[in-house]
């Protein structure tokens, strides 16, 4: 984490005290300023000010577009904004919004307020990160809880949410079709030319696309390093860039596959295959297809090709000087290789 430019911290305070008139002696307190995510800037803050005779505080998140984004238009923040107010009634844990503003004379590029869960979400990646996920898992009440907030997403009614306005499939093949023309579309924007093997799991993905019978809402990345957690449990799912309104078992194969975890058997770090399995149907009533889970692990190494693509190009073309992203460009070939042996080449 690193302290915001002192700029931002004033013009974070004055937004404040705007949307909250009644504030009297309001002060920020520690801010800082996320180092994490590619797609969006993030800034963690406490708030206290007296209103009505009474001492009141709240921890907020800020999240600002920084204008290069690796996900771009795929990862709006007006869009975010209105999955969060849709969510916020339901039983699944995710942070209240607050307010969205579009006016970049506020702070230079549109934004969105947030509530401050309480929660950690350390690194999968990295070595405390694992330790931390195996002590956790070894208590027992994190991988039900993580199998439970996949399941609630699941179960919620996403039309009374009125989460709707994502785009519902038809019926079919469609779910999968559109996701592979979405990432087609993401590729073909970098300009750049297309591998051999890249064209050929496309073609495959769209000739072998599943048919779906059951939409739920998707997150599309549900993982650890997704989730806050507090007290062993999720007191949030973070990170809404990625949904759609389609085939559960898009999340499902997510965590079942190995690149979400380091050095270890459990799912996603944390679960147990056999009881993430047997808490999730019994909790959704949904039976998990691994064939249909197999060509989602096939789908999502063309997205993820999609995404080292935009992000080397980001870097090539001057718009971010973020190193990671030059990084990304070795990314692709070791993608479309596993993808390849998946193939059967």
């Amino acid at each position: 984490m690193n302290a915001p430019a002192a700029d931002d911290t004033t013009r974070i305070r004055d937004y404040l005290a705007a949307r909250l008139p009644g504030a009297r002696d309001l002060s920020l307190a520690n801010m800082q300023q996320i180092a994490v995510g590619w797609s969006h800037e993030t800034f963690l803050f406490d708030a206290s000010w007296r209103e009505g005779g009474e001492t009141r505080a709240q921890g907020f998140c800020l999240r600002r577009d920084p204008g290069n984004a690796l996900l771009r238009e795929l990862s709006d923040l007006g869009e975010q904004f209105r999955v969060l107010e849709c969510l916020a009634p339901t039983p699944l844990p995710t942070p209240r919004p607050y307010w969205y503003e579009d006016d970049p004379a506020i702070l230079g590029r549109p934004f969105l307020v947030m509530e401050k869960v309480p929660g950690e979400c350390p690194n999968p990646w990295g070595r405390e990160g694992r330790a931390y996920y195996a002590a956790a898992a070894a208590r027992g009440v994190l991988p039900a809880s993580f199998t439970d907030a996949l399941a609630t997403m699941h179960s919620l009614d996403w039309r009374a949410a009125g989460l709707d306005f994502l785009g519902v499939p038809g019926p079919g093949r469609d779910f999968a079709l559109r996701e592979i023309a979405k990432w087609r579309n993401f590729i073909e924007a970098t300009g750049a030319a297309v591998h051999p093997i890249l064209t050929d799991l496309m073609c495959w993905l769209e000739a072998n696309a599943p048919a779906c019978d059951r939409l739920t809402l998707v997150h599309g990345a549900y993982r650890t390093g997704n989730v806050l957690i507090d007290d062993d449990r999720i007191s949030a799912v973070l990170d809404w860039e990625l949904q759609v309104i389609g085939d559960p078992m898009y999340d499902v194969a997510y965590v079942l596959s190995d690149l979400n975890r380091e050095g270890t058997e459990l799912l996603s770090n944390v679960v147990e295959r056999e009881t993430f399995f047997e808490r999730y149907e019994a909790a959704t009533g949904i039976a998990i297809d691994e064939d249909v889970c197999h060509y989602y692990h096939l789908l999502y190494a063309m997205r993820s090709a999609a995404f080292w693509m935009s992000a080397s190009d980001l870097y090539a073309r001057g718009a971010s000087a973020d190193l990671r992203l030059a990084r990304t460009a070795w990314s692709v070939p070791v993608v479309l290789e596993r993808a390849a042996r998946e193939l059967g080449y």
